[in-house]
């Protein structure tokens, strides 16, 4: 096990599917040319549950092996394999892995569970057998303290990747709403302080919870995917204007424009303030922000003539 360990540590989680297919045909193959000959007159004793029989093609033996793995996970290959038995096509196999994962990843090394968890949560959505027990159960991994920690770090270093999303997916727990204001500070991906900006403006989190199908000519069969939205409101949001001032002084034009869209939607509710934030984005090296903040100003001013005319 432990040279197996040393060699699946090596393997990207991007490309779990593939190894997964790779491992199930293998045991397949082991099991045909190590296979008992019809006329033993004895049984051979059963082998006890190993990790790789998370890949197995018989379900039992998938049920089995989450059911009897006591040990946490040698390394993230492994715990990847046993999240994705929360979307086996066995309910029972979905069964053992919503009872015995919570289990495994208290006796798994954190960063293992983190690494598995990384990689899962961009595409989880996809994984259309999955239930809300099952995201529930993902969502409380992510939501414990050992793991946010990790989380939180590497979404303030990463460089590459969807980390933007995995922030908005991580978001359904409470634990990473008091560390949005330091992503949106130190986060070295603009995207991620882009994200962190929004959710803190917006006063609340959403995510991604599914696409449905939207008819949009019926007599053509023409139509399109939407996307599903969650959301809850912030434990503790920070003052809207005090955010907004901290997005337009963000070095990324990404993120300014963040700071344009609300300033543009609040511009009622902002004050005396508007015009001079208004006008700093009006002079803003992106054409994209100038033009907005141009559109806010002319705004304001009509704003300010009907106050006039009614007076």
């Amino acid at each position: 096990m432990a040279s197996l360990a040393a060699e699946t540590s090596q393997l990207s989680l991007n490309s779990l599917d593939l190894w997964e297919r790779r491992l199930r045909i293998e045991l397949w193959d082991f099991k045909q040319r190590t296979a008992a000959r019809r006329w033993t007159i004895w049984k051979k004793p059963t082998a006890p549950a190993s990790w790789l029989d998370l890949c197995n093609g018989d379900g039992f033996k998938r049920e089995d092996a989450m059911r009897s793995l006591a040990d946490g996970a040698p390394n993230g290959f492994f715990f990847a394999l046993a999240l994705r038995r929360l979307n086996d096509w066995v309910p029972q196999v979905r069964t053992a892995a919503r009872m015995h994962l919570p289990r495994m990843a208290e006796r798994s090394d954190p960063e293992h569970v983190a690494e598995a968890l990384w990689h899962a949560l961009p595409h989880w959505m996809s994984w259309g057998r999955m239930k809300d027990a099952d995201r529930q159960v993902l969502s409380d991994l992510v939501g414990m303290k050992s793991i946010a920690l990790i989380f939180k770090a590497r979404i303030q270093q990463a460089t590459t990747g969807p980390v933007a999303q995995i922030l908005a997916q991580a978001g359904r727990t409470q634990v990473f709403d008091e560390w949005l204001g330091e992503f949106s500070s130190t986060a070295i991906q603009p995207a991620v302080r882009a994200k962190a900006f929004r959710f803190l403006l917006d006063g609340r989190m959403t995510w991604l919870v599914g696409r449905k199908w939207v008819w949009t000519d019926v007599r053509w069969c023409e139509g399109r995917l939407e996307p599903v939205l969650g959301e809850r409101p912030l434990q503790h949001p920070e003052p809207f204007l005090t955010t907004l001032k901290r997005a337009i002084a963000d070095r990324s034009s990404l993120v300014r424009r963040v700071a344009a869209e609300y300033l543009i939607r609040r511009l009622d509710s902002i004050g005396d303030e508007a015009q001079s934030i208004a006008m700093q984005l009006a002079s803003d090296s992106c054409h994209y922000i100038a033009e907005r903040c141009r559109f806010a100003l002319a705004s304001i001013h009509a704003i300010e003539v009907e106050k006039s005319l009614r007076m």
